[in-house]
């Protein structure tokens, strides 16, 4: 019964797949924004290498200060170059393992169903409610819709309303929620929330390019995570992007 036994697990493990005999954890530090399209790259992902993916989302500011801070994370995808780079300064980032992955646009949006509209009419739309918004000083969803409308000439008067969310898709749940009207999200995040309507699209030259860079973290250089950037840039990832918004590198 033993040698019966035996002969089962060893057969097992014949036939079990390369992916499945070298499987690792691969831990990645992603934006906010980027929640839809990871969950079904990492469904597909971990399908067909037999991988472990642990994801953490938040708003980039925050997962580049963790990174900062000592933090396990393997690969870092930004919502902008900015946190990047001063990973990059740091010394916190892999030589040679930084590109550019996708695009994305800011939105306004409004609460429910609602029809398109100028965005120098938000003031009065607006009236005395708020407008949600991510960190402006800090989330880089928060810094794309400052800039722009800073360069629209509408900060100065909106600013006292502006209700600040720690990341770019709390900005989006208080839109939803109906506890503001307004807000300024990515393009990709009014994609993925049913609850509400983008009235207006920001124009591209009121802001900075909206560029997410990924790189892995220095001291984390293993072939599993190597595999997993490869993957990003493959057919499959690049199409679930596309599903949910972003522009393709």
């Amino acid at each position: 019964m033993l040698t019966r036994s035996l002969t089962a697990a060893c057969l097992a493990a014949l036939l079990a797949t390369p992916a499945t005999l070298h499987a690792d954890q691969i831990t990645v530090f992603a934006a906010a924004s980027m929640t839809n399209a990871l969950g079904e790259i990492e469904t597909a992902f971990e399908a067909e290498t037999g991988h472990d993916l642990a994801i953490s989302y938040a708003g980039s500011s925050a997962l580049a200060r963790q990174i900062q801070q000592g933090a396990p994370a393997d690969i870092f995808i930004s919502a902008n170059p900015g946190w990047m780079d001063a990973l990059e300064e740091d010394g916190l980032l892999a030589e040679g393992t930084r590109r550019d992955l996708v695009t994305n646009a800011i939105v306004l949006i409004q609460h429910g169903d609602a029809e398109a509209m100028e965005i120098d009419t938000l003031p009065e739309a607006l009236g005395d409610d708020r407008l949600a918004m991510a960190l402006v000083d800090a989330v880089p969803a928060g810094i794309y819709g400052k800039a722009s409308l800073t360069h629209l000439g509408l900060w100065d008067t909106l600013a006292p309303q502006v209700a600040q969310a720690d990341n770019v898709r709390a900005a989006l749940a208080l839109v939803a929620l109906g506890e503001a009207p307004y807000g300024i999200v990515y393009a990709t995040d009014a994609v993925a929330e049913e609850r509400v309507s983008v009235v207006a699209t920001f124009p591209a030259d009121s802001h900075p390019p909206i560029v997410y860079p990924m790189a892995m973290i220095a001291g984390h250089e293993t072939e599993a995570t190597a595999e997993f950037m490869r993957y990003l840039g493959g057919e499959t990832a690049q199409e679930a992007f596309a599903a949910q918004g972003f522009g393709i590198e």
